[in-house]
């Protein structure tokens, strides 16, 4: 199998992850793998308690003594079982602050920032109803509104609105790969490069559904990076694989049984989506993360295969992240004050896109245009970052 891409498949379960969350004007500030979030510019946090806060299914929330402002806890698990850990507002519900997958026995920073108002700890563990502890009241002048949690009962329209999407996207992919296999099968290879980039974009515009193609995914869009022989594996298969081979010289007869497969692998995917389920998590997640894969590896150019397409696949990204926006809306109105910031960065970034038509290699791209490229999405990754948090769907009874 072709090696994955490393952030639309990261996983973040399965072994410990911490994610240390606090809201900052409303906003959740996160940091994954049991980092600490960034400092606040306002006053240092508070020191830590000496005594941990109890998390778990007994005595959850022993021990917390808040106080109003920025304040950092240790949080220790006390139960046998992973643990997610959350400081809500009373009766709101509001998430101001976020630990998940607390692991068994081990202790974690907390990093929350309250107003006046009452507060609890409510912690949760698979299979087991959450359970809140007791509330206490802090008192001091208003604070951050926190994130009301999102169920997975919020996220049903948006996933059945972006299922419908990904089955009208296959159908594209399906016909431009045929056309793609069909160019390289009668030998006009000519041909068969300008039909790679149309095919290509079409799978990357499903950028939120990669999870649920499964193993599909590697054999359609994997790279060649970690594979003992490199681009010559034989599990270098899929879009790069023939990219390589149209942009450095191999024959129609050489790429013809890698037109054949790919395109039969497009049309299996097809077949087999109706009976596939995109993960509701990976709505918010990957609304984030396809912007991270540009940032990290096609504006490096780590994923080009002699194409030299990347601002085509910017573009791209670019509307499949605008998609995934677009049926997280109802969800975010009312939960992320920064979603104008959003909608502001990807329009900009789509003006700046179209003043660089007709796209060139990003190598040969003038400086003052590549900095501007990277400063947009750079700012685009940072604003788009919250919405994986706050889109994360949670248990609240």
């Amino acid at each position: 199998m072709s090696s994955t891409h490393p952030t639309r498949r990261r996983l973040l379960a399965g072994g410990v992850v911490a994610v240390a969350a606090a809201v900052v004007a409303g906003v959740l500030v996160f940091a994954r793998d049991g980092g600490a979030p960034p400092a606040p510019a306002a006053a240092p946090a508070a020191a830590p308690a000496a005594e941990p806060v109890v998390a778990g299914t007994s005595n959850c929330g022993k021990g917390w003594a808040p106080h109003a402002g920025d304040q950092t806890v240790q949080v220790v698990n006390r139960g046998t079982a992973a643990t997610d850990v959350e400081v809500v507002a009373i009766p709101s519900g509001a998430v101001h602050g976020e630990l998940e997958g607390l692991g068994a026995g081990l202790t974690r920073p907390l990093r929350v920032v309250l107003g006046g108002g009452d507060y609890a700890i409510r912690c949760g563990v698979e299979d087991v109803s959450p359970i809140t502890g007791p509330v206490v009241h802090v008192a001091g002048p208003p604070g951050p509104a926190g994130v009301v949690p999102v169920t997975a009962n919020d996220l049903a329209g948006p996933l059945e609105q972006y299922t419908g999407y990904v089955t009208t996207g296959l159908t594209t992919l399906v016909r431009r790969t045929t056309e793609l296999r069909d160019a390289v099968r009668a030998g006009d290879l000519g041909k068969a490069r300008s039909a790679w980039l149309p095919a290509h974009l079409a799978y990357v515009r499903l950028g939120a559904a990669y999870g649920a193609f499964g193993d599909a995914d590697g054999a359609i869009d994997g790279d060649p990076g970690g594979l003992p022989r490199g681009v010559a594996d034989p599990g270098f298969t899929g879009f790069r694989r023939l990219e390589h081979g149209l942009w450095h010289g191999q024959s129609a007869k050489q790429l013809t049984p890698v037109a054949d497969k790919l395109a039969a692998d497009v049309a299996a995917l097809r077949k087999s989506f109706p009976r596939s389920q995109i993960d509701p998590r990976d709505l918010g997640l990957r609304a984030h993360e396809i912007f991270e894969d540009v940032d990290r590896e096609t504006l490096t150019g780590g994923a080009d295969q002699g194409s030299h397409s990347e601002l085509a696949e910017v573009a791209a990204s670019l509307d499949a992240t605008k998609e995934l926006v677009g049926v997280l809306r109802l969800v975010l109105t009312t939960r992320y004050p920064r979603l104008s910031e959003v909608d502001s960065g990807m329009a900009r970034l789509a003006s700046l896109l179209a003043g660089l038509r007709p796209y060139r290699p990003l190598g040969s791209l003038p400086r003052a245009d590549r900095a501007r490229l990277n400063g947009s999405v750079g700012d685009l990754v940072e604003k788009l970052a919250p919405i994986a948090v706050i889109c994360a769907p949670r248990r609240t009874s």
